[in-house]
């Protein structure tokens, strides 16, 4: 069976139902050409003019090490990650795999700011790219690191030829590190790319690789589960998991590393100060998604200044308002903007009492019945998300009028074509069977009174027949 590598080995393990086991055969890798095109070009910067440092942001389980190896394919590399232990022992493995990378002498080192002068003095003599993985632990580690460095960079870089890559997945750590003005490496990166999830067109060509007459439905589930995260659609082709049940089923086993995954994500981040931030994040991933109403689950507690870092600071949640309405408007809303996040918090934390006592099939039940639910809010994210790879719209939101969410007329999608006042207005229904036309013309006609009474309106419904 062929497989294709798209940012990690594959092997061989599991079976998902009336699946056979995937070999590890004939692969390549998905998706991240502009990406990899960027590393290319800043390592033959790199290697013909003078070092570049480049800057690789993302969340966990998002390809970072992947496209980093990608990249360096067939040159001279130095990989060394960066675990949260003592200087002194890190800097003895970091000998290591130095002297095994590229067959040298490495003397004996015990702190990372010799080490870093070595590698930057033995760029003056040979060209090599140079990663550190995890860029962030040295914070725990030395924070005295990053300035150090940026002493023996600012000395050598133009007279050396190392390529080096730092990549991190805790966004706080990393953007405090490389964009806060005050840090000593800020302004010395050459280049930093984030990388996002799978496009939904990568996610049409992993499917249809894997299971050449998928359905619809298999499309969304694999959206709806991984968010496109790379790792996550990984373990679920790995698996033979092309099924909205076989990948609950595979997520539900008592090994199965989905069960602890936001925690492992998110700890990180917020420290051990998460218990807050993840009873805001779960209130909004079940439907809490106004302030007062996140406030009310919080027991009253005033909420704006965590709601504004986990938007600001975290990158985690977005504020939302109906489209073209003033910033300072207060008709807000909050939504997760990790698609995996939200599964997670609205399954494996709200029925946290089912993993503890290993109710599995109980837990897989609920999520396969309240599928259709939760999963219609995943194909209106799917549609925007589609339109703004399609690189048509200035602006994509929805809109929505009134106090009550009952008495509300809502629209799921409204787009802004950005060369024209022309607006392209969506209702999202799984089944199309379910759209109620005239419904859905009077909640146009009052959206162009009150909002696009100049623009040409071109009305649509997108059902997963559109996908």
């Amino acid at each position: 069976i062929d497989l294709k590598f798209y940012g990690r080995k594959l092997y061989s393990s599991k079976i998902c139902k009336n699946e056979i086991i995937l070999k590890n055969k004939d692969m390549r890798f998905y998706n991240r050409e502009k990406e990899l095109a960027s590393l290319e070009k800043v390592r033959q910067v790199s290697f013909s003019v003078h070092s570049q440092m480049t800057v690789l942001t993302g969340r966990r389980r998002i390809g970072k090490t992947s496209l980093i190896f990608k990249s360096c394919e067939d040159t001279p590399t130095v990989y060394l990650f960066v675990s949260r232990s003592n200087e002194t022992d890190l800097c003895l493995r970091f000998a290591f795999e130095i002297q095994q990378a590229l067959d040298i002498y490495v003397p004996e080192l015990t702190n990372f700011a010799e080490m870093f002068r070595f590698l930057m003095d033995l760029g003056t003599r040979m060209e090599y790219n140079l990663v550190i993985d995890e860029f962030q632990e040295f914070y725990y580690i030395n924070q005295e690191i990053y300035s150090l460095m940026q002493d023996t960079w600012d000395r050598l870089r133009k007279q050396s030829h190392v390529n080096l890559i730092v990549s991190g997945s805790v966004y706080t750590l990393m953007n405090k590190i490389f964009r806060d003005s005050k840090e000593p490496l800020y302004g010395r990166a050459d280049s930093i790319i984030k990388l996002a999830p799978f496009t939904t067109s990568v996610l049409k060509e992993i499917m249809s690789d894997h299971k050449a007459d998928y359905t619809k439905d298999d499309l969304l589930a694999l959206y709806t589960f991984t968010g496109g995260v790379p790792k996550y659609i990984e373990q679920f082709m790995d698996n033979g998991c092309t099924s909205m049940e076989s990948m609950v089923d595979f997520m539900l086993q008592p090994d199965s590393s989905f069960l602890t995954e936001g925690q492992a994500l998110l700890v990180q981040e917020f420290g051990k100060k998460y218990g807050n931030y993840f009873s805001i994040l779960s209130a909004i991933s079940n439907g809490k998604n106004t302030l007062p109403e996140i406030e009310t689950v919080m027991g009253g507690m005033s909420l704006g200044g965590q709601l504004k870092r986990l938007e600001e600071d975290y990158n985690l949640v977005k504020k939302k308002r109906p489209i073209l309405s003033k910033e300072g408007s207060q008709t807000v809303r909050y939504e997760v903007l990790d698609m995996f996040l939200r599964f997670w918090f609205r399954y494996f934390i709200k029925y946290q009492n089912y993993i503890e006592i290993q109710n599995f099939e109980r837990l897989a039940d609920i999520i396969k019945k309240d599928y259709p639910t939760f999963s219609g809010l995943a194909l209106e994210m799917y549609f925007r998300q589609k339109m703004m790879e399609g690189k048509e719209f200035a602006d994509i939101g929805s809109w929505w009028q009134g106090k009550n969410k009952k008495d509300q007329d809502e629209i799921d999608i409204v787009g802004l074509y950005a060369e024209e006042k022309k607006a392209l207005v969506a209702e999202v229904k799984r089944q199309s069977k379910n759209f109620k036309p005239d419904l859905f013309a009077l909640k146009v006609e009052e959206l162009r009174k009150k909002v696009l009474f100049k623009y040409e309106i071109e009305s649509r419904l997108f059902s997963m027949e559109d996908m």
